[in-house]
């Protein structure tokens, strides 16, 4: 079986999707730490990923469109929840995503480009985007969340 396939992205997403969901729900209301539990399941997608033997740098791209996507999501969330509760968390959180995967996709595009002139190798995979993405989403997320609730106190 080929290391990068369907097959072995599809269980290492649903292997870290179950590991976040208990992970979260045991911090949902620890506002000082739920940040740092994001950045912690960041880095343990890309420990995941380092175990099929691909590089941080090969998925700097995916790293950073999911930094940029959820970062600027969970300041819409918050936004949105202030104005109108829970429906504008969701409405708040997911014109921001829309927003956000173009201009993530702008970035991407360009570090993928960055990377491509200095011959690192970026080649995209069914394992390495998906957890590369999920990596950069955690990181966005769990920085925005530290940010809000820890250094600015809201």
């Amino acid at each position: 079986m080929k290391k990068d396939g369907v097959t072995n992205a599809i269980l290492s997403m649903t292997v870290l999707s179950i590991v976040a969901i208990g992970v979260i729900s045991f911090f949902v209301y620890e506002k000082r730490w739920i940040g740092l539990v994001f950045i912690v399941l960041g880095l343990l997608n890309l420990a995941v990923l380092r175990l099929f033997g691909r590089s941080v740098a090969s998925v700097w791209p995916d790293i950073v469109f999911g930094i940029i996507d959820n970062g600027l999501m969970v300041i819409g969330a918050l936004i949105g929840a202030d104005f109108a509760g829970v429906i504008g968390a969701i409405v708040g959180s997911s014109a921001a995503n829309a927003i956000t995967d173009g201009y993530a996709g702008i970035f991407e595009g360009w570090v993928a480009e960055y990377l491509r002139k200095r011959h690192i190798e970026e080649k995209r995979t069914a394992v390495s985007t998906a957890l590369g993405k999920m990596a950069g989403c955690f990181f966005g997320a769990g920085v925005a969340l530290v940010v809000v609730w820890t250094i600015l106190a809201l």
